[in-house]
C-alpha cells in the first residue's frame, strides 16, 4: 500500500511539475493534457467558477493575454496526498513576470484516477484576502 501511495504521489508530482511548464510556454494542449471533461475550477480572476473543460480552456485566453511566454507559474512548495483512486494536491506557487516579483498565490488540486491515469477534476487558485 505504501508503494503505491509513493508511486502515485510520483506520477501526480510529474503530472503538476508539467502543467506548470505548459503555462511557462503556452502550451494549452499540454495545461488540458490531464484534466478531466467534467473538471471544475475556482479561479482568483473571473469567471469565479468554470465547469467543463470548455470553459477551463477559456480561461487561459486571458491568461495569455497578460503574461508573455516563460514568465509564470513557478511552484514554490507541493504536497500530496494520494490514495487509490483519489488525491490531492496543495502548492504554493508564484505567478511571475519580468516586471514584479510575482503574485504568491494557492494552489489545489483534486485528482481521480481513471483507466489508470491521474485526471484533475478540480482545480482551485487563491490569494490570500487583504482586507
Amino acid at each position: 500500500m505504501m508503494q503505491q501511495s509513493q508511486a502515485a504521489e510520483i506520477q501526480i508530482k510529474a503530472l503538476v511539475e508539467a502543467w506548470a511548464d505548459a503555462v511557462r510556454r503556452h502550451d494549452l494542449p499540454g495545461i488540458l493534457a490531464h484534466h478531466d471533461r467534467d473538471i471544475v475550477m475556482f479561479d482568483v480572476p473571473p469567471p469565479f467558477q468554470s465547469r467543463g473543460l470548455d470553459e477551463y480552456k477559456k480561461t487561459w485566453d486571458l491568461f495569455f493575454s497578460c503574461r508573455t511566454s516563460g514568465q509564470a507559474f513557478d511552484i514554490e512548495e507541493l504536497t500530496i496526498t494520494a490514495g487509490d483512486e483519489v488525491a490531492f494536491a496543495v502548492a504554493t506557487m508564484r505567478c511571475v513576470s519580468n516586471t514584479d516579483s510575482g503574485l504568491l498565490f494557492r494552489l489545489t488540486i483534486g485528482l481521480r484516477k481513471v483507466d489508470g491515469d491521474w485526471r484533475v477534476t478540480h482545480e482551485h487558485h487563491s490569494v490570500p484576502a487583504t482586507d
